[in-house]
């Protein structure tokens, strides 16, 4: 079993990266603003799933932790841009 998991993990890495390039994608191309948010989104949880991949591979803990700043810091960042766009101001007064 273990023998399978750094294949697997180059798999769920290759496939990560590709899901990466099609957001990227979707961001340049993107016809108005609230899908780039999306690809944005989608963007930044890929690249938090390649850095999870990333820590399943070398079996650090760090990567992990890294992974949740992602996440958190990521989602901030949805919030902010979608009341942006929503509202045309980030901070109310």
């Amino acid at each position: 079993m273990n023998q399978i998991l750094p294949w697997a993990a180059n798999f769920a890495a290759l496939c990560t990266l590709l899901a990466m390039a099609c957001a990227a994608l979707r961001m340049m191309r993107g016809p108005s603003a609230q899908d780039r948010v999306v690809a944005l989104d989608a963007f930044y949880v890929n690249g938090m799933l390649l850095v999870l991949v990333m820590g399943l591979r070398f079996g650090s803990s760090l990567y992990f932790e890294i992974a949740l700043l992602m996440a958190l810091f990521g989602f901030v960042g949805t919030i902010a841009m979608a009341k942006f766009l929503l509202r045309g101001e980030v901070i109310e007064p």
